[in-house]
């Protein structure tokens, strides 16, 4: 009797697996990401500097004659000066090809005589806070330079809801390919947080002018096509901020 009882328990547990195992294979896959990875580890620190209003002047002056001291070390994207939507702001964007370097970076500057005697002894009393935040160009966007130097840069940041570019990149992307047509704005990039507030892109945007800026504004606000896309997208926004800057004369986006 116990060994028929066995041999019925080997022949049940048997069964039970070969039931699981064709159900696991009719079961699609689950994957643990929420959308198109970075394949490259190169990555761009935003940062982001307020100054004591009546340093701003000093501040810029300084910082134009010591900058070379800085990008001896690591590569300068652009260095802009907040003229609206930030008051007494600078912004600039630094290009790593790694963490690794980065931190090399950090601890080379911190041993540098120059750049510590000439530029933060000086500049840092100037400031009364900084910011920073690490960012990957989102996969269907590269860094372009402007067709011509000259203009005005519009850096446009949205807080996305939670769920990465999975639940919302595809109407995102949709949304900025409208503002980019031509006769529109000039992308320069978009940029996905790593570090600091999370799901938030920001579009780094080129115009002529501030006030073609303003009339292209105006033109897509009555174009059905960008009206559409923009509703698509606005479905996964929590909020948005935006600031116009002028490239300070040592950028190299100008």
């Amino acid at each position: 009797m116990i060994q028929i009882r066995q041999a019925l328990r080997r022949a049940t547990l048997h069964t039970h697996n070969i039931v699981c195992a064709r159900s696991a294979q009719k079961q699609p896959k689950a994957f643990m990401s929420s959308g198109p990875q970075q394949q490259s580890g190169k990555f761009y620190e935003f940062r982001t500097y307020c100054i004591h209003p009546h340093l701003n002047s000093a501040f810029l002056k300084l910082t134009s004659e010591k900058i070379n001291l800085r990008t001896a070390h690591s590569e300068l994207l652009g260095y802009w000066s907040v003229e609206y939507g930030g008051l007494n702001q600078v912004f600039h964007i630094w290009k790593y090809d790694s963490y690794d370097q980065r931190a090399a970076v950090r601890a080379a500057l911190a041993e540098d005589p120059d750049w510590m005697e000439q530029y933060i002894s000086k500049a840092m009393p100037m400031l009364s806070s900084q910011d920073n935040e690490v960012t990957y160009l989102v996969p269907w966007s590269t860094v372009k330079k402007p067709p011509k130097e000259g203009g005005v840069y519009e850096l446009v940041s949205f807080q996305m809801k939670p769920g990465g570019p999975a639940v919302w990149g595809e109407a995102f992307h949709a949304s900025v390919n409208t503002h980019a047509a031509p006769g529109y704005a000039y992308p320069v990039g978009v940029f996905h947080s790593e570090f600091g507030q999370l799901n938030r892109v920001h579009v780094l945007w080129w115009y002529e002018s501030a006030d073609l800026r303003a009339a292209i504004r105006h033109r897509a606000h009555t174009d059905a096509r960008v009206v559409a896309a923009v509703r698509q997208s606005v479905a996964y926004l929590e909020s948005q901020k935006n600031k116009l800057m002028f490239p300070c004369s040592f950028s190299p986006l100008q």
